[in-house]
């Protein structure tokens, strides 16, 4: 089944790669409660920006809270939704201020990246000076959530059932585009109005009112990957309330759909070509020959599965989707490549098992067959809240082909996009383009040269587009680069957040 890539989820894709560590800090486990800026906000809108956030404490130091926010900022008035929240206190005792953080997807868990890896998330320097805030967006995990099942075995068909047919003719065509339509159904039916109502610009409005309610004048931001998006569209939207808002793995807004997807199918391979020269250098490496040559194999085995895919022992099939799903999430971190080399080994022995063990992390699987959150469901709503197109068959079937020519591998796993969201049953709302952000403060845009999710040309075009964006370029591999690259880029944006010292050209980490 074709299905969009998750542009950016940290710390699912990264998850391979997290030890769950937390700071050291252990604040008095006492309950706080803040106190809002009492801005004048129109009526309607007073109950939402003067709440008071109450922290409870909540383990390892932390403190969880929930808030309200309208289902339809337009219309506040028509019902309220819940947003979960969670935050370190400044371990100095004495912060700047919030600093929320968005860890990507859409539709990725920053509650639970927060709670669990908040020293992958920030460094101690930022934690010293900063009440770090995790939160789930609208939809997400533990606010009022996207569902689109009952019985998780729903899910199951959609993420891993192989369409009939040869992919690409009629047949596979009409069976992935009626997959979707059923799953969107399902989400209407389980979810009702608030399926129309996760787009973006409504989670920037949701982040306004948390800045407010939390007591601060201005927004500090740190959002990786998609949440580079909501971090353009939030300074777009309110230029005067911006503060310091660092976006690291940029996201185009101004790509079209088959531009992000050929990118990135591009990237994936560039990706893919930098492990196949790493692994002829290890004594477990299941390839031989030229790297163009194990860039065929790959191609041979996706193929092979898409013919004669894997049992694996639960019953499910291992198909060239799912293959390339177990191929991507360690693509996302160099450190996690030890991992494909494993599961190459094991499939081309003719073993599915840790091939899917690797999707089902990418999914937010568990053993038993749950799911640990709703991600998949959150990430194709929100998308598809994006604008996009509705191409024809045929019009699918060019830009296959010319994604076979641009990145030979991926590119066929890559190509079909428009049996998604075309059949989604709530309309597109936030129409895609560039981002200005007139009138905003200066905002650091983080690239990394070699990132397979999100490319590094969109670091380049986010910056070069934003009024006021600096492009901080890590020269390196995997997705994302603070925290995780060297010293140059965590010091750059460490004095960015912390002082506001801007540089006065890339520094090229």
């Amino acid at each position: 089944m074709k299905r969009l890539i998750r542009v950016a989820a940290v710390a699912a894709a990264l998850s391979l790669a997290l030890t769950g560590c937390v700071s050291w800090f252990e604040p008095p486990q006492v309950s706080a409660t803040s106190s809002p800026t009492g801005e004048t906000v129109p009526a309607d809108l007073e109950r939402f920006y003067a709440q008071q956030i109450v922290w409870d404490p909540c383990g390892d130091g932390l403190q969880c809270a929930t808030a309200i926010a309208p289902v339809n900022w337009d219309d506040p008035a028509a019902g309220d939704i819940e947003l979960a929240l969670v935050r370190q206190p400044a371990t100095s005792g004495n912060p700047i201020g919030s600093l929320l953080v968005n860890p990507g997807g859409p539709g990725g868990s920053g509650y639970d990246f927060i709670r669990d890896s908040l020293d992958y998330a920030t460094d101690t320097e930022l934690q010293a000076n900063f009440d770090v805030v995790g939160f789930d967006p609208r939809g997400v995990n533990r606010s009022t959530p996207v569902t689109c099942y009952d019985d998780p075995s729903e899910l199951d068909s959609y993420l891993y059932g192989i369409p009939p047919g040869e992919p690409g003719s009629d047949e596979w065509l009409e069976a992935a585009s009626t997959a979707t339509r059923d799953l969107g159904q399902r989400c209407l039916d389980l979810t009702g109005p608030l399926l129309g109502y996760v787009d973006t610009p409504s989670a920037a409005r949701d982040m306004d009112m948390l800045r407010a309610a939390l007591g601060d004048e201005k927004l500090n931001f740190l959002g990786y990957s998609y949440g580079t998006l909501l971090g353009q569209v939030y300074a777009n939207l309110f230029p005067d309330r911006a503060g310091r808002l660092v976006l690291d793995g940029a996201v185009d807004p101004n790509a079209t759909e088959f531009e992000k997807t050929a990118t990135q199918a591009k990237g994936f391979e560039s990706a893919l070509r930098a492990f196949l020269e790493d692994c002829d250098t290890s004594a477990d490496c299941p390839f031989t020959g030229s790297v163009d040559s194990s860039m065929q194999k790959v191609r041979d085995l996706l193929d092979s599965l898409d013919a004669s895919p894997l049992l694996a022992s639960d019953g499910r099939q291992l198909g060239s989707a799912t293959m390339f799903t177990a191929i991507i999430l360690p693509l996302y971190n160099q450190n996690n490549w030890v991992y494909l080399r494993e599961v190459f080994t094991d499939v081309f022995a003719g073993d599915p098992e840790y091939a899917f063990q690797l999707a089902d992390n990418y999914n937010g699987r568990n053993p038993d067959g749950t799911y640990r959150d709703n991600q998949t469901e959150a990430f194709i709503s929100i998308n598809c809240l994006d604008e996009h197109g509705d191409p024809t068959a045929d019009e699918m079937r060019q830009e296959a082909a010319e994604l076979r020519e641009l990145a030979p591998v991926f590119g066929p796993q890559m190509s079909w996009g428009g049996t998604g969201c075309p059949n989604w049953p709530v309309p597109a709302t936030f129409a895609r383009g560039p981002i200005v952000a007139p009138g905003s403060p200066d905002i650091l845009v983080l690239g990394t040269t070699n990132d397979p999710a999100t490319p590094y040309e969109w670091a380049v075009t986010v910056a070069g587009t934003l009024e006021n964006g600096h492009l901080v370029t890590y020269e390196g591999e995997g997705h994302t680069a603070y925290n995780k690259s060297n010293d140059c880029v965590n010091s750059v944006v460490d004095a960015f957040l912390i002082d506001g010292t801007v540089p006065d050209r890339d520094p090229k980490c």
